[in-house]
């Protein structure tokens, strides 16, 4: 499975062969380094670890320090599992670029939402709120019900109610690739990903079809 980190640059727009505007955000896809490999034989299963993200070696651990260094990798912030079908394929230290993805790739994409704080549930969960007659003057906002008295006697878990809203791990399914240039490290697919400017992202090939299908 292709895969690579980045992190979210912002929105914008291009234009096609046909001349229509297409939206899409730009990703600062990489350069990821190949900080472990795992094999079936050694592991269980194949999967390659991507490190992203130079930063300085008093911001890491002794262990993730040495693990590192091990992999001949620089320290980074940020590592991550991709799996793959020939982890001998690649060599601890490889460096990956954007053009790992092609224009026309369609991918997933997973990064972390934006927070929005406490929230109420009608901002929350889109609740309807209540009704703006009969006397009631403090309540088009409210929760309302929220389970019956003696029988249950409690609120089962799960209940929306008002609560933290957002910075949560999101994935978007099926963006296609409209952009590649591995000389500045960008992507650009077409639509939203989740999370604000500077957000940490994870790229990978999509697992099911355009269509819908596996």
């Amino acid at each position: 499975m292709k895969g690579i980190l980045g992190k979210k640059v912002g929105m914008t727009q291009i234009f096609d062969e046909n001349g229509e505007v297409i939206p899409v955000t730009v990703i600062e896809a990489g350069p990821c380094y190949v900080t472990q490999k795992k094999t079936v034989e050694v592991d269980g299963y194949n999967a390659i670890q991507l490190g992203y993200g130079e930063t300085s070696e008093k911001k890491l651990t002794k262990p993730q320090t040495g693990h590192l260094k091990k992999s001949g990798v620089s320290p980074v912030r940020h590592l991550r599992e991709f799996p793959v079908s020939d982890p001998e394929s690649y060599e601890p230290g490889q460096e990956l670029k954007a053009s790992v993805f092609e224009v026309g790739d369609y991918v997933d994409i997973t990064g972390t939402s934006k927070g929005k704080g406490f929230a109420g549930a009608v901002k929350r969960h889109g609740f309807g709120g209540g009704p703006k007659t009969h006397g009631q003057s403090d309540r088009w906002r409210a929760t309302g019900s929220v389970g019956a008295g003696s029988t249950p006697g409690r609120i089962f878990k799960g209940k929306r109610m008002p609560g933290r809203m957002g910075n949560d791990q999101v994935t978007v399914l099926n963006l296609k690739v409209v952009l590649v240039d591995a000389d500045k490290n960008m992507l650009a697919v077409q639509g939203a990903i989740p999370g604000g400017k500077n957000g940490l992202v994870v790229v990978r090939e999509a697992r099911k079809s355009k269509s819908g299908e596996s």
